[in-house]
């Protein structure tokens, strides 16, 4: 069965390791029985040469195809346009920085031949810190126990997916964009490839700890409503509290005689709803600056030049 394949990279930075992952990709793509391949590079506003490097591999070879923002917009931002300009019949999105190793694109299309929509990297260890080990597997743990969409665990955007899945995706319009999120919520059958992932080629890793706190919270809002739960639950805990200390108020002054000065609890409760005002308001205006940026309908990314487009 011939088939066409794009390949999806999101760039920022990655000009110590672009040469090398193209000369890792193109002995298997050649590999693959394709009647046809792509490799889309998204350069999400690079600061060094890798706008340079894409040009040079362009030059001389007419699948590359290649986007450049004309600033920074993110990851998910780039990684959605190198799908808004994928051709394949199957697409696989994979970061530069060969920590997704290009040698399980031939595992990750026998999945997919075998009948399976989308086909996940799956990773059975982190280079990572114990911080980042930790905070990761106690988010992924909350999320899916908040959430009524299963996302699989220890991957990332290194994944296969399907044109069909491709199709769903483009009807997505948010602007808070978790793919993540978006590929378990589509549905579809899927299947893992489990990886041990190595440590990045050259460079440093262009997600900082705001990013990941970024695509964290958009996860979270984006497929979940829990955060205003936890306000009703706070809501109801107050309301609770505060008739409990009224009773006992109640009940000591007029059994016991005990003076409560009533400034004492006037303060304790004005400071206890004014932190719950501030928490509720926060977390709405969370909720009304996305319905805000829907509505402003911004473009999701802004192109500032093309290759082979």
């Amino acid at each position: 069965m011939e088939y066409k394949l794009s390949i999806a990279i999101p760039i920022f930075n990655e000009a110590g390791n672009l040469e090398l992952l193209y000369k890792r990709l193109i002995p298997i793509l050649t590999s693959l029985p394709v009647h046809n391949y792509e490799i889309i590079f998204v350069n999400d506003g690079s600061h060094d040469e890798s706008w340079y490097i894409i040009e040079k591999l362009a030059a001389f070879d007419p699948s590359i195809k290649a986007l450049s923002f004309s600033r920074n917009f993110g990851h998910q931002a780039a990684l959605t346009a190198a799908y808004d300009h994928a051709t394949g019949d199957a697409i696989i999105s994979m970061d530069a920085d060969l920590q997704d190793p290009p040698e399980l694109i031939l595992t990750l299309v026998e999945k997919w031949k075998a009948g399976n929509h989308i086909v996940y990297a799956r990773r059975i260890n982190r280079q990572d810190s114990l911080v980042k080990k930790l905070t990761a597997f106690g988010y992924y743990l909350f999320l899916n126990a908040v959430t009524t969409i299963k996302i699989p665990r220890n991957v990332g955007d290194f994944r296969l997916i399907d044109k069909s899945v491709l199709h769903v995706l483009h009807q997505c319009k948010e602007k808070s964009r978790y793919l993540r999120g978006m590929v378990a919520w589509a549905g579809f059958k899927y299947d893992f490839v489990d990886f041990k992932r190595p440590n990045r080629a050259q460079g440093i890793t262009g997600y900082t700890w705001s990013k990941m706190l970024r695509l964290g919270f958009d996860g979270l809002t984006g497929f979940s409503l829990f955060p205003l739960k936890i306000a009703a639950f706070f809501g109801f805990f107050m309301i609770l509290t505060g008739a409990l200390m009224f009773s006992y108020v109640s009940y000591d002054a007029l059994l016991h005689d005990t003076y409560y000065p009533l400034f004492k609890w006037l303060v304790i409760l004005l400071y206890i709803f004014m932190g719950l005002q501030m928490l509720l308001l926060w977390l709405i205006g969370e909720y009304i600056g996305r319905i805000h940026e829907q509505q402003q309908n911004r473009p999701l990314y802004i192109v500032g030049q093309k290759i082979n487009i």
